[in-house]
């Protein structure tokens, strides 16, 4: 009984530190990528068995600040339009470029601008299509969905 406390008051220390636990972020890279897990842990440069036990909440923490920076790189590429497509080379390519990156974390690279993510969201969107395509989107769905239209239609006003 004593380590199911453990593991919940670790889950509980990823949801503040991480956002939610890190089992869940892994898992969505898993699939996102159509990797091993092991194959993640490769990428990350962190043990199969050390990313298995942060997985599950044995531990609360990933101590290496460059491990946790590839995991947000890869949660980053995972928007880009040519992770996104799935193509097996997109996905191969965005690993071997994670596993060969040598990440330095710095205060830049923490959002303090809640309206950072958006912003982000937003370019996505505007690499993706041309404004004249975001505007004819936002257009056709204006009647049905209007809050997706206004997403479109201020992706398209970025300059």
């Amino acid at each position: 009984m004593e380590d199911q406390k453990i593991v919940q008051r670790n889950l509980e220390l990823q949801r503040q530190w991480y956002g939610e636990p890190l089992g869940d972020r892994v898992r969505r890279l898993v699939v996102a990528f159509d990797v091993s897990q092991a194959n993640l842990a490769d990428v990350l440069g962190i043990s199969a068995p050390m990313l298995s036990q942060v997985m599950s909440g044995r531990r609360a923490k990933i101590g290496n600040p460059s491990v946790l920076a590839r995991l947000i790189m890869l949660e980053r590429k995972v928007l880009t339009p040519e992770v996104a497509s799935g193509r097996r080379e997109a996905l191969q390519k965005a690993l071997e470029d994670v596993r060969d990156s040598k990440p330095t974390v710095s205060r830049d690279m923490l959002p303090v601008d809640p309206g950072r993510a958006d912003r982000a969201a937003l370019a996505v969107l505007r690499r993706a299509a041309s404004v004249d395509e975001l505007t004819e989107a936002a257009r056709l769905l204006d009647g049905r969905f209007p809050a997706i239209a206004e997403v479109l239609r201020r992706a398209g006003a970025l300059t």
